[in-house]
């Protein structure tokens, strides 16, 4: 089926309200899925993957600081979604490299980490630019890295397999961000080990994606429009006598 974008966008946020996001957490997380999905970058197939484990979470943990100097922070997502988990770290990165013209931000244990991207295109509007990039436990071993340049609200996206891992390679469950105010951040891998490009999206392919999706409406999977319709069903009116007295129909026309 097809849909607007102010539709998914609606019925998303409704979904993480559902979900006992806070008001506005909801409104940004909602921005993420349907940026993601209008630009042709399946933001509802990455939450439908991670939607078991994110009704799973306590949505009272909240991401902890490891580690934060001028120049560089480290933090703990406690596995959340980085739905719930990255908007902290964005910002941070963001008001460092403000003041000090490059930040690194490393979110350690989180996970949908393909949502992000929504987050940093909003960095990058506001004339940041921007490099994030992660690897996925799969064989091959594959890394992403998305570059933003300032003012421009889609990126370069690259996915590279790495046939030879390091030794000390951690574990594949965290996400690395590196901004700056006044340098272009490609989306480039220079590395001694071997590795291939498997995917490439340049941004004139993410506008006309864009573009196609505002004319044409956007495509949404049955099935998961569905239960993100049941969550949503649950944002109900506080329990109390006032409202236990006033629910359900009237007693005339008129109410």
């Amino acid at each position: 089926m097809k849909v607007s974008y102010n539709e998914l966008q609606g019925l998303c946020r409704k979904a993480f309200s559902g979900m006992e996001f806070e008001e506005g957490e909801a409104a940004d997380a909602a921005d993420m899925v349907a940026w993601m999905q209008c630009h042709g970058l399946e933001g509802l197939n990455a939450l439908g993957r991670g939607l078991d484990h994110l009704l799973q979470e306590d949505p009272n943990q909240l991401t902890s600081i490891l580690y934060n100097d001028g120049d560089l922070a480290v933090l703990d997502g406690h596995g959340q979604s980085v739905l719930r988990s990255s908007s902290l770290a964005v910002e941070l990165g963001f008001a460092k490299a403000r003041a000090r013209g490059l930040a690194i931000i490393k979110i350690r244990r989180c996970h949908n980490r393909q949502l992000i991207m929504g987050y940093l295109s909003r960095l990058a509007g506001r004339g940041m630019n921007v490099t994030a990039f992660w690897r996925n436990a799969q064989m091959p071993l594959t890394e992403q890295v998305v570059g933003f340049r300032a003012n421009s609200t889609v990126p370069e996206i690259r996915v590279y397999a790495v046939h030879e891992v390091p030794e000390e390679n951690e574990p594949n469950d965290g996400i690395t961000l590196v901004l700056a105010n006044h340098v272009d951040l490609l989306p480039a891998m220079r590395s001694d080990y071997h590795y291939e490009v498997l995917a490439r999206q340049e941004e004139s392919e993410l506008l006309a994606c864009r573009e196609r999706a505002f004319a044409e409406g956007i495509d949404v999977d049955d099935a998961l429009w569905q239960r993100l319709k049941t969550l949503a069903s649950r944002i109900l009116v506080e329990s109390s006598d006032a409202s236990r007295g006033g629910a359900g129909a009237g007693t005339n026309d008129n109410d």
